[in-house]
């Protein structure tokens, strides 16, 4: 299942520590340029994450939307997060892998 190959490397990325997670470090991560990958969670609406997705996108950092508060924040063993960044190519190469994957699957 994507979703648990997701949440895994996410997890994985954070022992190595290579993710930061919520609002403020997030934004601290794209304005120095840090973050190769952008998620956000699909269960918050607010105007912090369309600023940050933005901010992403401006910088040419792929955003993507996926899973909850709960799951994100679990993934990394934290509480509930809203947006995580992946600070190393390696880990968010694979992450995007696994959705392009699927969706050349669903194609199919």
């Amino acid at each position: 299942m994507k979703g648990d190959r997701v949440l895994s490397m996410l997890g994985l990325a954070m022992r190595a520590g290579k993710i930061k997670s919520g609002s403020f470090q997030v934004e601290k991560a794209i304005d120095k340029g840090e973050g190769k990958l952008i998620l956000f969670c699909t269960d918050s609406a607010t105007r912090t994450l369309e600023m940050l997705k933005e901010k992403a996108e401006r910088k040419q950092i792929p955003v993507i939307f996926y899973g909850t508060m709960e799951s994100l924040g679990h993934a990394i063993g934290k509480e509930d997060r809203s947006c995580i960044a992946v600070l190393d190519e390696g880990f968010s190469k694979t992450i995007a892998g696994y959705f392009t994957e699927a969706e050349t699957k669903e194609q199919s």
